[in-house]
């Protein structure tokens, strides 16, 4: 990249008519810092003047009664520069209000969709998996929580699958295009307008990239602020939310888009069932998410962005190496997850709330919390680590929906209830595990049930390789009206749907 910047640079110097020569005097250097720094600092420098004459003043006249009216004048010139002074340096160090206008999740065409049975017959048919394998997905599919109604590209329809780049890019094209085109028309924004784009997509990386392909579609403007995520996992999403209200902090009356979505471009044919597992979970999916910094756009804008917490615990092997991309002894590639999956989950999401929790639990439950540590670390009592009630501060839960255990994981150390589970739950039973997208899914099944009332505060918690664990807080800035583009609204009647308790893999062979 630096040998090309250098190649760049030489030839616009080329094209370039003759610099004078002046420009490059040190002079020319300080004079140009000069004038930024004037330029920033105008206000200052205006109120300087004021303060000083009034502190010459005060020295001068404090004696005579006209002149001690001149400097009760003038202290009040003061204290309103003053004023003034501290009301800018806090409107520059308070963070700017992050809004989310609207967002969108796609819903791929029926030919996609994809049943237990044309899954477990395409493996079959491959040769490749052995009998006893078919029956370890068998098993799996029936205890995932996942109905059959999910989505898989077509080509992986096909006996045996086929699925190339050109096939991968086709698909990518399809989710991500046909979702940014339903939240621009839901918006009503110009895609020339958005400043910011952020796009994550772990498995499938191609060059250009997913948010390059994304600027050449829609024609965004050369000066658009542009990141294209990969490998991260299933916590992507919220990585990426992260990462635009950064961006918002710093550039100013912006449209942040945010694209998340997962192409699943192969089926593992291999005997190995550490790697088996993914075939029988992700599914096809995406969406995108419009944010703003503009004060205008408030009105308008179904939630505030309030958090966002980020964990990782890829410091320690296991957590490194729970989620893994590798080979087989046969040289087939996937995704291998590790048995040890849940308890980095739980240890993850510990560490997550124990940085949420101090910015969103009454104080009551910071207590508890409090006396359950010192009575376990520091008086060394047998006693079980206090759970915070989370249900104290939010209203609506979007977890991500990894598998049935993750969500049975969740559940049970954060005391939730059915009614709470109930959107991620059917998230996964409607659309499968779409990786880095699943909260939005999660979300929209809220709306769509007209749950979303004015000042709720939703959580989402998202889990990925590395290991990570990542956390939004949101508060809805109005009461969320049930809209017609809505992946659930044309079957929302039919849902909540009952999935049968989980059987035990003895019990089941």
């Amino acid at each position: 990249m630096a040998q090309i910047k250098d190649v760049c640079n030489v030839h616009i110097a080329q094209c370039r008519p003759p610099v004078p020569a002046f420009r490059s005097s040190v002079w020319f250097k300080y004079a140009k810092v000069g004038y930024h720094y004037l330029i920033s600092n105008t206000m200052c420098l205006l109120i300087v003047p004021f303060i000083g004459a009034a502190l010459v003043q005060f020295d001068e006249h404090r004696t005579n009664m006209w002149d001690n009216l001149r400097f009760d004048i003038l202290t009040g010139v003061l204290s309103f520069s003053l004023s003034v002074l501290l009301a800018m340096a806090y409107n520059m160090s308070r963070p700017r209000a992050v809004y989310l206008v609207n967002f969108s999740c796609y819903k791929p065409d029926p030919a996609w969709k994809c049943t237990k049975e044309m899954l477990l017959e395409t493996c079959k048919q491959s040769c490749s998996i052995s009998e006893e394998n078919i029956g370890f997905m068998r098993r799996i599919l029936e205890r995932s929580g996942l109905g059959q109604d999910t989505y898989l590209p077509k080509a992986l329809h096909r006996i045996p699958p086929n699925y190339g780049i050109a096939e991968n890019r086709n698909d990518a094209q399809v989710i991500i295009f046909g979702t940014i085109d339903e939240l621009l028309a839901k918006t009503r924004v110009e895609a020339r307008d958005i400043g910011i784009l952020v796009v994550n997509c772990s498995v499938f990386n191609p060059t250009p990239s997913l948010s390059a392909m994304i600027v050449n579609h829609y024609k965004l403007r050369g000066s658009v602020v542009c990141y294209n995520l990969s490998g991260m996992g299933c916590s992507a999403g919220l990585i990426s939310i992260d990462l635009a209200k950064r961006l918002l902090q710093v550039h100013s009356n912006s449209y942040a888009l945010v694209v998340s979505m997962e192409s699943i471009n192969t089926s593992y044919l291999g005997n190995e069932r550490s790697m088996l597992i993914s075939n029988s979970l992700f599914r096809a999916g995406g969406t995108a998410i419009l944010l703003s910094n503009r004060s205008s756009d408030r009105r308008r804008s179904k939630y505030q962005l309030i958090h966002t917490i980020r964990t990782h615990t890829g410091s320690d092997d296991r957590s490194y190496k729970c989620v893994f991309q590798r080979e087989d002894d046969s040289k087939r590639t996937s995704i291998a997850l590790s048995k040890e999956l849940m308890a980095v989950a739980g240890e993850a999401l510990k560490a997550n709330i124990t940085t949420l929790g101090p910015l969103v639990l009454p104080i009551s439950e910071q207590l508890l919390f409090l006396a359950s540590f010192i009575a376990r670390k520091v008086f060394k009592m047998n006693t079980k680590a206090y759970i915070p009630d989370f249900k104290l501060v939010f209203e609506h839960f979007c977890i991500h929906a990894g598998g049935r255990a993750v969500l049975d994981e969740v559940e049970k150390n954060l005391k939730l209830t059915e009614w709470h589970m109930e959107p991620s739950r059917m998230t996964l039973y409607r659309f499968g595990n779409t990786s880095s997208s699943s909260p939005w899914y999660e979300l929209a099944y809220s709306e769509a049930k007209g749950r979303i009332r004015k000042g709720d505060r939703i959580w989402q918690i998202g889990f990925g390789s590395g290991f990570k664990c990542n956390s939004a807080v949101w508060k809805a800035l109005g009461n969320i009206i049930p809209a017609e583009k809505n992946p659930w609204m044309d079957e929302i009647s039919g849902f909540p749907v009952h999935v049968p308790k989980i059987v035990s893999m003895s019990e089941s062979k």
